[in-house]
């Protein structure tokens, strides 16, 4: 397995890792995730699915708020990663995070693990 990082980018409040980790490619944005970051999101899981990825894992254990655009930049690349055969998991939400996943319903049409480990594990898709 690849544990190298492939990128990242930051701005002030968010911070965005990939990595290879196998098949999947793995996404850690750590930060705040809104209006002001999204792009910053978005960008890597947009070229991560360009370059054929379509099994993506957002680690969300370094998410420390994430509002309505932040889950349309998710939800968007959940879309993309299904109509190419895919997935997008989501793994290790901190409970103010997996709250906004509550209240508006999105967590289930998420595969939601508790953490990184499970959801490389998980060979389901």
């Amino acid at each position: 397995m690849d544990h190298g990082t492939v990128g990242s980018a930051q701005s002030g409040r968010l911070l965005v890792e990939v990595r290879e980790e196998g098949s999947s490619a793995v996404v850690t944005p750590a930060g705040e995730l809104d209006h002001h970051t999204a792009d910053l999101l978005r960008e890597p899981l947009d070229a991560l699915l360009t370059k054929g990825y379509s099994r993506l894992v957002v680690d969300c254990s370094r998410l420390e708020f994430c509002d309505s655009t932040g889950l349309n930049v998710l939800l968007g690349a959940r879309l993309k990663a299904e109509a190419a055969g895919g997935r997008v998991h989501l793994a290790g939400m901190l409970p103010v995070v997996a709250r906004v996943f509550e209240i508006t319903g999105a967590g289930a049409v998420f595969t939601v693990h508790d953490s990184i480990e499970e959801a490389l594990a998980d060979e389901a898709d």
